[in-house]
Parts: C-alpha cells; structure tokens; sequence
C-alpha cells in the first residue's frame, strides 16, 4: 500500500488510456516541457560560451592586476614601485604605460585616437604582437614607430612600414596664459606605422607606441608611468597579491584586478543573463499549463476508476498522490529528454559550427554541469507546484454522479 499511488501513477503514464484525447494532452505535456528545457538549457549555455569568448576578446586589453595612482596621473616612487614588484615571487612580468588622447592626422585626414605607449615588457604581460596580422610589432628602436588599430588605419589610409610616409599625432599642452605660436597649443611628433592589429572592439582607435613617444609628448620626465600592468604566475591568485601588493605599496596606490578593471561590462554580461534567464523561467512556467491540463483531462477520464478505489477504501490522500506523481513524472520526463536534446545540440555546435553570429563567427558554447542544474531546478520547482496545486482533488467531486 505504501507504493500504490507511485505505481498506479506510473501505469496512468505508461500505459494505454482510455481516450485518445488523454494520450495526446499527456505527451502533448512532455513535448512541451522538453522544448522548452531544451531551449533553457542551449541559450545558458551558449551565454556560457559567451562569457569565454568576452574574456578572450579583452584578454589584451587589460592585465591580471593593474597599477594605479590615487593622487594625479603618474605614479610616485617609481623606484620603489619596481623593486616591490620584482622581488615578488608571484608577479612573473610587468609593464610601465601611459595612455592618453590624440589627434592623428595623415594627407589632410584627421581622427580622435588612443595613444598607448608602453616598454619593451609589454608584450610579456599582454601578447598583442601575436595579434599583428599585418606589417611587424615596433621594435622600440626607434620612439616614432607605432603599432596601429586596423579600422584607424584604414580611415586615414596610412601606408604601412614606409619611411617614407609619416602621420603627425598632436598631444594638447597644459597650462595657462597667452597663446603666441602653434607650439604653446600643443606637441607634435611624426610617426611611422610598422604593423596593424584587429581591435576587436576592445582596442578600437587605438595606437601602441613606445613609452618614450608618449613622454616626449606629454613632456614627462623619463621612466614615468600612468599604470603598471602585471602578469602572473597563477591568475587565480589575483586577489591575494592584491591585497599583498595594498599592504606594501602605501596608500597612494590603488590595485585593480581583470574583473574589477572590467566591472561595468561584466555587469552588463551578467545582467543580461539574468533577464534571459527570467524569460525563460516564464516560458517554463506557462509551459507548465499543460502540465495542468493533463492532470485535469486525466481526473476526468479516470473518473470512474477513482471512485471504485474510494469504494475499496482507497484514501483520498493517496489518490491525490497518483495525480502528483503522474505530473512528476511528466515533468521528470521532459527534463531528462530536454537536457539530452539539448547536450546533443550543444555538441552539434561545438564541432559544427553550424549556427553563426556572422559570416565567420559561430555562436560559442560551453557546457558546464551548473547549466543542467539550473534548468533541472527551475523545470522541478515549477512543474512540482502545478502538479500539487491540481491534485488537490475533493471527495465530493469523486462521488458525486
């Protein structure tokens, strides 16, 4: 007897019905719950792959820990700043920049870019010369040779590793009084372009030079530095030799992580996973009405059937609890069957690529266990509460003719 309610339930489920309308609202429900598990789960997992995909976009815009002054734009006690960082054993490389806004201007072209001016280390923190697709990454043999962002390239039309062909980039001058010559507004400097690289809409308008370009124009004295990126050993450590690196430096400097560098985007990231989410969770939850539809069609179907086991001193509790675990097993049906079309789907696009956010990029996916528990629970919770809400049949209702 204690299993009855369970094993009639399974057999309602199973077995053939009474009324073709019955089998057809009954599978009708698993359909349904299986779509939309299925669509849960590949849209969360392929904001999973998008938050990879994010990382790899940025991964070149900032360091694991970045360096900064809380009072002004340079960095005080360099020195002292260099000796901290070189003696810790969990910073593998670090990197002096100054970054600062330009005009660029080529053959009577002009625009707005970010100038960056960085050491000869740069690249050991964040290896944008792999990115180069075109020319070569400057040698710092020279302070005038640049690295430049494709797109500015290409709307100036600057002619690439020419010596022949020099952009001017314009740096306005501090101060105050009278303005007597062109050199009182601002420094210049002509420039070689020796390569570009894709910005990715991370690095868009930008321009990689040596640091002494960028001293020179902002007239600053030599080994200066508005940030100081960091590489580490262990990424994961992040937080740790942070609050190290807080505890040694002093007060004046401040220390940003990757995340807390890139925190509003991240927000953004995650705030539109969260309202996906929410949609979802709706469509789930109407998707349960069908749910409640089968009970219903089932209680009316059967209806002969449950009074006989009344008569036979049946408790209504447990005839209440054949219609819950009909509606669990409808739910625990479309969950399993969504979550394998669903990882099935997935993989096709893992090793396909066959679905595509634009002509070359395919819409990435990961598959990760929390996604499954996610849909798991949000398909349960909602289904266990339509299938409890609808079982809570009277007595009366079964007796009565």
């Amino acid at each position: 007897m204690k299993n009855i309610a369970f094993y009639i339930a399974s057999r309602y489920l199973l077995a053939k019905k009474g009324s073709t309308a019955v089998t057809f609202i009954t599978w009708l429900a698993i359909g349904a719950m299986t779509v939309a598990v299925t669509a849960m789960f590949v849209i969360i997992s392929v904001f999973s792959g998008l938050e990879d995909l994010n990382k790899d976009l940025i991964s070149n815009l900032h360091a694991d820990l970045t360096i900064k002054s809380n009072s002004g734009k340079t960095i005080k006690d360099l020195n002292k700043v260099n000796q901290i960082l070189k003696s810790n054993p969990e910073i593998k490389s670090f990197s002096r920049i100054i970054e600062e806004k330009v005009y660029i201007s080529y053959n009577g072209k002009g625009d707005i870019a970010f100038l960056r001016g960085v050491d000869s280390a740069y690249t050991k923190v964040n290896p944008i010369n792999k990115d180069v697709f075109y020319g070569s990454y400057p040698g710092f043999e020279y302070s005038n040779e640049v690295l430049m962002e494709n797109s500015l390239d290409n709307r100036l039309s600057i002619p690439v590793d020419s010596n022949r062909d020099y952009a001017t980039v314009f740096m306005p001058k501090p101060g105050t009084g009278m303005i007597n010559k062109e050199e009182d507004i601002y420094n210049k400097k002509d420039i070689i372009v020796t390569g570009v690289f894709p910005g990715k809409d991370q690095l868009d308008n930008y321009i990689i030079s040596p640091i002494e370009l960028t001293e020179e124009l902002l007239s600053l004295p030599k080994n200066s530095a508005y940030q100081i990126v960091i590489k580490l050993n262990n990424p994961e450590n992040a937080d740790l030799v942070k609050d190290r690196l807080l505890s040694s430096l002093g007060k004046n400097i401040e220390v940003k992580t990757k995340e807390e560098e890139n925190a509003a985007f991240w927000k953004m990231i995650n705030t539109e996973k969260l309202f996906i989410y929410l949609i979802f969770a709706l469509v789930i939850f109407i998707t349960t009405f069908n749910l409640a539809g089968a009970i219903i069609i089932l209680q009316l179907d059967k209806k002969e059937q449950a009074k006989s086991l009344i008569s036979m001193g049946l408790p209504l509790i447990q005839l209440r609890k054949m219609y819950f675990y009909t509606g669990v097993l409808i739910v625990v049906c479309g969950i399993i069957s969504g979550v394998i079309l669903g990882t099935v789907l997935c993989y096709f696009q893992l090793y396909s690529g066959f679905f595509k956010a634009n002509e070359t990029l395919p819409f990435p996916v990961k598959i990760v266990g929390k996604n499954y528990f996610i849909v798991a629970i949000t398909a349960s919770l909602f289904g266990f509460i339509i299938s409890w809400v609808f079982s809570k049949i009277s007595k009366e209702y079964i007796t009565k003719n």
